[in-house]
């Protein structure tokens, strides 16, 4: 086993040595400009692009490749998704719909639309951190344009019912975009029998390589419009000009490709290390809380509140495994999640949690000792604060009374 542990696979994932060599050729001798169409080096990263293309459309069950429009990642598709549906709809409308508990990609989007004169309705969400349909029904206005929902939590991992919301979406005549950075490859994602319209998607976090992603983009039943953020060339239909990088976009093909062929297998052995690492840890110490929803979440994310210890400074005794204490996006900031306390959690539990991201090359033996090494730290900084000392002998001054009302009852 090599130290350090890597249980930070929410933030990137380690690059597959198979997408590796699948990347390689393209940038020495397959060096091609994807645009370039009258020579053959063109031709090949050409062929290269709408092999991954087809590769990316197949894990999303797309009708057509040529519904996948590259992007430098998530982020930016979800700053296409959201202000392109803006900007292509304002005539009908200027309001959209979307949760609490979303990517700060999704958020600071719609804060930018709010300053731009649209009305944003913020949903919560429950202690699980699910969103509740019957809310999202009532906030569906005449003026409503865009519902945007995330499939699964990168915090929690909390699985949203996706294809429930593409229903109503669908039924009222309103654009769905979903982000999907955090799910696809890691759960089944099927747009057209979950009624997607828009899906954000990034390679970095299945195993493919940074700066480059896609979205996805319902060409019809019905046909969704967009506005460009970025002009110049008309690449990819025209919605996202730029050279494409060839490379980056032949290792997100193949990962897409991996990701697809090895789900079910790779679901059932994350879920197996995960339930691992959570049973280790709750049977061997108190005051542990596991937060976000206990069955439909993702199969490596496991979010655990350590009470009376501060997140940060657990973190700091750990430095030989890579966690995390909330989204890596905003990991530079002291700011608690906003995630956490959408469910409602005590704000020192909101301060006390530890998000472990389990992925495709991590090992029954790095969980184990992760558990070891929580339990060492948890124990440790437990017995350097004063308010677990004091909740210690509280619980030991009420438990003869309360087993005196249990014998009597």
């Amino acid at each position: 086993m090599k130290i350090p542990v890597y249980l930070d696979n929410h933030s990137t994932t380690a690059l597959d040595p198979r997408v590796l060599d699948a990347m390689l050729p393209y940038f020495t001798e397959k060096f091609g400009n994807a645009a370039s169409r009258n020579h053959c080096f063109g031709w090949e990263a050409e062929a290269a692009v709408d092999e991954a293309r087809e590769q990316i459309s197949r894990l999303v069950r797309a009708s057509s490749p040529k519904e996948i429009i590259f992007t430098s990642g998530a982020t930016e598709s979800d700053n296409l998704a959201i202000k392109g549906v803006a900007e292509a709809y304002k005539e009908k409308g200027n309001h959209i719909i979307t949760c609490v508990t979303e990517h700060r990609a999704v958020l600071d989007n719609c804060k930018v639309l709010e300053r731009r004169g649209y009305g944003v309705t913020y949903l919560p969400v429950d202690v699980h951190g699910l969103l509740d349909i019957e809310r999202l029904c009532a906030a569906i206005t005449e003026r409503t344009i865009l519902i945007s929902i995330m499939a699964a939590n990168n915090e929690i991992g909390t699985i949203h019912p996706v294809k429930e919301i593409g229903r109503i979406a669908k039924q009222r005549g309103i654009v769905f975009h979903c982000d999907g950075a955090q799910a696809v490859g890691k759960i089944l994602m099927d747009v057209e029998e979950m009624g997607v319209d828009l899906l954000s998607i990034s390679a970095h976090k299945m195993y493919g390589p940074k700066g480059v992603g896609a979205l996805y983009v319902r060409s019809k039943r019905p046909k969704v419009r967009l506005n460009p953020i970025i002009d110049g060339g008309g690449h990819e239909r025209g919605l996202r000009s730029g050279t494409l990088n060839v490379p980056g976009i032949v290792g997100f093909g193949k990962a897409c490709e991996i990701a697809g062929r090895e789900l079910s297998e790779e679901t059932s052995r994350l879920i197996d290390l995960r339930e691992g690492l959570k049973n280790g840890i709750l049977s061997r110490l108190d005051e542990v809380y596991v937060n976000g929803h206990p069955a439909q979440r993702l199969p490596g994310n496991m979010n655990i509140s350590f009470a009376y210890v501060e997140g940060e400074s657990l973190l700091m005794a750990l430095k030989d495994i890579a966690l995390s204490s909330g989204s890596a996006c905003t990991s530079a900031s002291l700011e608690p999640s906003h995630v956490l306390r959408a469910l409602g959690l005590e704000e020192n539990l909101v301060h006390s949690s530890i998000r472990f991201g389990l992925g495709r090359f991590n090992t029954a033996e790095e969980v184990d000792y992760t558990v070891d090494r929580m339990v060492e730290e948890v124990s440790r900084l437990r017995k350097l604060s004063p308010l677990y000392e004091s909740a210690r002998r509280e619980m030991r001054r009420r438990q003869p009374r309360d087993l005196k009302a249990e014998q009597v009852s």
